[in-house]
C-alpha cells in the first residue's frame, strides 16, 4: 500500500512540474477572434470627466467605432457609435458619472 501511494505522489509531482513548465498563452493566442485595430485615433480628456477619441479611417472600407472610458470609483462610460466611411474622421466621447473620481483611461472600440 505504501508503494502505491508513493508512486501516485511521484506521478502527481511529475505532472505538476510539466504543467509549470508549459508556456503560457499570450492575449492574442487566448483570443484568436480579437481583431487588430485599424483606425488611427488620438484620445484625451478635456475636463477630467469626459473621455474623447478622435479617429481617422485610412482604410478602403467603412468602419464603426466608439470611445470607451474607464471611470474611477464609478461605472465606466462609452460614447456613441460612429460610422466612418473611407478617408473620413469622427469624434466619440463618453462622460463619467458625477460621483466617480473621473477618467482613468480612454480607448476606442471598433466594430
Amino acid at each position: 500500500m505504501k508503494t502505491i501511494v508513493a508512486a501516485g505522489a511521484a506521478t502527481s509531482a511529475a505532472a505538476l512540474s510539466m504543467v509549470a513548465m508549459a508556456p503560457s498563452a499570450t492575449a492574442a493566442e487566448a483570443s484568436p477572434d480579437a481583431a487588430a485595430k485599424v483606425l488611427t485615433c488620438t484620445t484625451y480628456t478635456p475636463d477630467g470627466r469626459t473621455g474623447t477619441a478622435n479617429c481617422t479611417n485610412n482604410t478602403n472600407r467603412t468602419i464603426a467605432f466608439r470611445s470607451t472610458v474607464v471611470c474611477g470609483m464609478g461605472l465606466d462610460a462609452a460614447g456613441a457609435w460612429l460610422t466612418l466611411p473611407p478617408g473620413t474622421w469622427g469624434t466619440s466621447s463618453g462622460i463619467c458619472p458625477e460621483l466617480s473620481t473621473g477618467v482613468g483611461s480612454v480607448n476606442w472600440e471598433e466594430g
